[in-house]
């Protein structure tokens, strides 16, 4: 029986790269994901549907096959087949719908639809999702049927409805019963969703009674993964069972005409949480619209204040005021890593950045994501301060996702503020994000000079999302608030497993059955603060999915602490480790749903990852299924001197590459003037003995070479710094003709079987030359990205020839890089492979537990 709900596709929506199509569904159309399929479908073609996305064309003997398969899925035996009751035409049927319909206006939804078609019965959240009973004539529950299917309300993702038969009731009216929760939960839980447009009207109108208030939301929007305690999704499952409903917002919230019919965070000023600004000094607190303009002064003035959003604690300041960026810089320790920014709106970012229709699409959507975009003015000027994002050609810019974030901004008629503001995590770099009003209190007095708060608490941190468009098609960064917690559909069932994913970017991962669910960002592993943090995101993911893990995975490095961590959980019982670069794989297999027998030519390419020989990878070529995988190539190995000294100091894995290229250390080379002679000594000690060294693959560690030997970066402070520049400059680069590009040497395999080496020598020496004859830095940064980019299809080329495998997986935080993996993908795609790229997880560690996951499953 096919799974899925059939479609009819009415044309190609224009402006999203091909990845959009109008799809007919019983007469209703709607708009769906078609970036599953291997091709774009015709119009005509039919199409089966499943969690938004288009997953498979079939014919209209297939549609038929669905669609019955729709019908008769859950079903119980119906009387007779034509009883008196059928022959009268009336009705009672039970309908149980799973997927994303708790806390997005499902219950409202079937409500009206119900009421509107004369039908009467009950609807009910449950542990499973939302149940509704009717009954009345057959004609109107066949179209409340449809209805259901094909016409949800905005948020909500029909996965599943089973239909069931029952005898007649009669009754009364439509109801909406209280929420059942004897049942094991197992529902899908709503991301928090920005403000919507119907409820920003009403913040901006003065005839409105919730005019100004800070908290306004709607069944369509606002927060719901940040504040549910558990399930089923009802008020007194939320933060804010704590405020009780004044009697005109609970005659909304029990209107069935009502946009606020049952939407759980309904509130106003009379009865909703309340705004408070707390001074470092002595000041007395102030409350609602006089806090808000004393934060707005305050940040006008160069001041520094932490406010309290969704998910956790921003600290905030005025993004074009230089000292105030500094100042929080240094506060905050955070080097020289890019700030992200809010803009009042979106004249205010297109007069920073440039961007596609896309990528605007993305910026004003229903998530509101921080989107990574290229600037239009330099630094300062008209831009913004240049310690926002020092060095950076690109800005990570969001727009106003909550009315507290509007209001903060001011409506019209309020005194003047900065309308571009500094909007970073509210914690101490390297620590999870603060949610707790007193932790803010101590913990980040250190970091402001006021607090802009509310009471309503967060029950689990979630930062902001982070998102670049390659191609036209998404490409997430960081999968976070808006995101999470939406399930993945898995390409098999899976038993409840736990996935304890990496400890840079950390995100684990539960699954069951034909769901995992990725959870939102937590952090690096390096603090204790994030290592509780993840116990919390687990526990909290256990609770709205029931999932009771009963296998466990890890990444292979011994040293980890996320590995630590799931083995104290597992009490006990086995933990499947998994290689890195295998698990970064089989993430993209399956959020492209590869089936269990299929393999692909998987190139993963980051900075670091435990190898199974001991040595550190990062430029791995692995012929991948989920349960294995095989060594196919791989970067030529040099020493990794010192560990995370090379990290931080480019300059040291310059050395490592020219004394392994056999190119002598000159004086003249931007990299040998960046290391002290006696540093130089030292160096040159251990690469000529091996000691205190270890050997590395990693092409992560190879852009931050040549980053150093162009003179582009020789020093870090954060991760990917120097990849970053790097891929500035060549996206400034002009055009050359073909054959400009550097060339990497490849070795042929020996007979005994070994993997195919590629040899950087050749590019590390042809960059020397051209750093020698003044070439400038954006040609060497262009030249080595498009050399990358043809050694990845040369060596698919070279496997495809070995396995007949014409699939090629790309994954690891290297291709976070927009240059790299849209010349890759392109030189792929002109040598006839299909291309599979992330595009519901990040490339980065913050995709590894969903590849774990699927590995520890598949392998019995």
């Amino acid at each position: 029986m096919c799974l899925g709900i059939p479609g009819r596709v009415v044309e190609i929506v224009e402006g999203y790269a091909g990845q959009l199509a109008l799809v007919d569904v019983e007469g209703a159309r709607r708009r769906v994901n078609i970036g599953m399929l291997d091709a774009p479908p015709a119009a005509d073609d039919w199409v089966l549907l499943h969690m938004g996305f288009a997953t498979q064309v079939i014919d209209e003997a297939g549609a038929a096959a669905a669609l019955s398969g729709l019908e008769l899925m859950g079903s119980g035996p119906r009387a007779d087949d034509g009883g008196a009751d059928r022959r009268r035409g009336r009705l009672r049927r039970r309908f149980e719908v799973r997927g994303v319909v708790q806390g997005v206006g499902f219950r409202p939804f079937v409500h009206v639809n119900a009421t509107d078609l004369g039908l009467v019965g009950s609807v009910a959240n449950t542990g499973d999702g939302v149940v509704a009973e009717v009954e009345g004539d057959a004609d109107a529950v066949t179209e409340f049927a449809r209805r259901l299917r094909a016409g949800p309300p905005p948020l909500a993702v029909v996965e599943s409805v089973t239909e069931t038969d029952l005898p007649l009731f009669g009754g009364d009216g439509f109801t909406i019963a209280e929420s059942s929760t004897a049942d094991r939960v197992r529902t899908l839980v709503s991301p928090d969703t920005a403000a919507c447009r119907d409820c920003l009207a009403e913040l901006r109108d003065p005839d409105d009674r919730r005019h100004r208030h800070p908290f306004i939301t709607c069944t369509h929007c606002g927060p719901r993964f940040t504040i549910v305690t558990g399930l089923p999704y009802d008020r007194a499952a939320t933060t804010m069972a704590g405020f009780g409903m004044c009697e005109t917002c609970r005659a909304e919230y029990r209107d069935p005409h009502d946009r606020r019919f049952h939407a759980q965070p309904v509130s106003c000023h009379a009865c909703g949480p309340r705004l408070e600004l707390v001074r470092k000094d002595d000041a007395p607190p102030l409350h609602g619209d006089e806090a808000l303009r004393s934060a707005r002064r305050l940040l006008a003035e160069g001041r520094i204040i932490a406010v309290k959003g969704l998910g956790g604690y921003h600290l905030a300041c005025d993004a074009r005021d230089e000292a105030a960026v500094d100042r929080l810089r240094r506060r905050k320790r955070r080097g020289g890593k890019p700030f992200a920014v809010m803009v009042a709106g979106l004249d205010v970012a297109a007069r920073l950045v440039t961007m596609t229709a896309d990528e605007q699409r993305l910026l004003t959507g229903a998530v509101k994501p921080i989107v990574l975009l290229p600037r239009r003015t330099p630094a300062g000027a008209a831009g913004v301060a240049d310690a926002v994002a020092p060095g950076s050609p690109d800005l990570g810019v969001m727009l106003p996702y909550t009315p507290l974030h509007v209001l903060l901004f001011g409506l019209d008629g309020d005194a003047p503020g900065p309308d571009v503001l500094v909007m970073t995590s509210g914690n101490r770099s390297g620590e999870p994000i603060v949610t707790d009003d007193a932790e803010a209190l101590t913990g980040l007095a250190p970091l402001v000079d006021a607090w802009l708060r509310h009471d309503r608490p967060i029950r689990v941190p979630c930062d902001d999302s982070v998102i670049r468009v390659v191609a036209g098609a998404e490409l997430p960064l960081r999968r976070s608030r808006g995101y999470a917690p939406l399930p993945l559909t898995l390409p098999f069932e899976v038993p409840p497993t736990l996935a304890a994913g990496a400890d840079l970017k950390n995100t684990c991962a539960l699954g069951e059955g034909s769901y995992a669910w990725v959870s939102q960002h937590i952090g690096d592993m390096d603090d204790l603060s994030t290592i509780e943090a993840l116990t919390r995101t687990a526990d909290h993911l256990a609770l709205l999915t029931g999932v009771e893990a009963e296998r466990f995975a890890a990444d292979h490095h011994p040293g980890y602490r996320s590995g630590a961590w799931v083995r104290t959980r597992a009490a006990g019982r086995p933990v499947r480790t998994v290689q890195h670069h295998h698990a970064h794989i089989a993430s993209v297999m399956g959020e492209h749903g590869l089936g269990t027998g299929e393999r692909v030519i998987g190139f993963a390419f980051d900075g670091t990852g435990h190898g199974a020989d001991g040595a550190v990878w990062g430029g791995e070529v692995l012929i991948a299924g989920y349960p294995s995988y095989r060594r196919a190539a791989h970067l030529a190995y040099v020493p990794l001197a010192g560990g995370d000294a090379s990290v931080l100091r480019p300059y040291r894995m310059a050395l490592a590459h020219l004394h392994a290229a056999g190119v002598a250390w000159e004086d003249g080379m931007p990299s040998v003037a960046a290391c002290s002679a006696t540093e130089r000594g030292v160096l040159a000690h251990q690469l000529a003995t091996g000691l205190g060294c270890v050997p590395t693959s990693s092409m992560g560690r190879l852009f931050d070479a040549v980053a150093s030997l162009a003179g582009v970066r020789h020093e870090v402070a954060y991760e990917a710094e120097a990849a970053m520049a790097l891929e500035g400059l060549a996206r400034a680069a002009p055009p050359e003709p073909a054959g400009s590009a550097y060339a990497f040497g490849v070795r042929t395999v020996p007979p005994d079987g070994e993997p195919v080496v590629a040899d950087p020598g050749p590019v590390v020496r042809a960059v020397v030359s051209d750093v020698r004859a003044g070439v400038p830095a954006e040609l060497v940064a262009a030249r080595f990205h498009t050399a990358v980019a043809l050694l990845v299809a040369d060596l698919a080329e070279l496997c495809r020839k070995r396995t007949g495998i014409g699939v090629v997986a790309l994954g690891g935080g290297v291709f976070q890089n927009a240059v790299l993996l849209e010349a890759a993908r392109s030189a792929l795609s002109a040598r006839d492979f299909t291309v599979l790229r992330p595009r519901l997880l990040p490339p980065n560690d913050g995709g590894l537990a969903f590849g774990q996951l699927l590995v520890a499953a598949s392998s019995g």
